[in-house]
């Protein structure tokens, strides 16, 4: 697996290509504008795009998805929840495919595959309604949901902070210590990591 990291947009929101080397096949993740950047990250590695997945609705992960997807012709998913609170103009989140549904939503536990590589779907829940993260190998991409030293904020529309503690001691923290983080914003982390030095997390364990 080939992980590439393009800071996107305005906000700087961490855009990942994710790509099986065997077959050039790639997701690509949250893709927050900077669709310029985010095509070189693309042919500097010889992908395929065959989807493209988000891990929640927030503009600041979703507005260069309407031109990625005209170029690269993937299929959009996101988790149902967070597709209403674009639908209904909710603060902060979209729009995301001027006003059409994604090609299909993604649910806990559902498993998909680029190349050799299979994505698992974990619903994460808490910064937003809808929020998602995945498993891939030894690592999670998890959003807004789990940063480097820190959490989601959770005074947004749709956000709880115990929703949120509950879906990282629930569905992050129970990973191996060694699994890698991907976070929407920042440095990569570890699950021994966030552990050691996260205050929010010190107060789950």
């Amino acid at each position: 697996m080939q992980v590439k990291r393009v800071v996107a947009g305005i906000y700087g929101a961490n855009c990942y290509i994710i790509m099986d080397e065997n077959t050039n096949e790639a997701l690509v993740l949250d893709p927050g504008g900077d669709v310029d950047d985010i095509l070189k990250g693309i042919e500097e590695l010889g992908a395929k795009i065959k989807y493209i997945f988000l891990t929640h609705g927030h503009v600041d992960h979703t507005s260069g998805v309407e031109l990625l997807k005209n170029l690269v012709k993937a299929d959009v998913a996101i988790n149902e929840r967070d597709s209403e609170l674009i639908n209904r103009g909710a603060y902060l989140y979209g729009p995301l495919l001027e006003g059409k549904e994604p090609v299909f939503y993604l649910n806990h536990g559902d498993k998909y595959t680029v190349g050799n590589i299979e994505i698992e779907c974990i619903e994460t829940p808490g910064h937003t309604p809808g929020g998602m993260s995945f498993i891939i190998e030894d690592s999670v991409f998890t959003g807004d949901t789990l940063f480097y030293g820190s959490i989601g904020r959770t005074d947004l529309e749709g956000g709880n902070q115990d929703t949120i503690l509950k879906s990282i001691k629930n569905e992050l923290l129970t990973l191996s210590d060694d699994t890698i983080v991907y976070p929407g914003h920042g440095r990569q982390t570890t699950i021994g990591n966030e552990k050691s030095i996260n205050p929010f997390i010190k107060t789950i364990l």
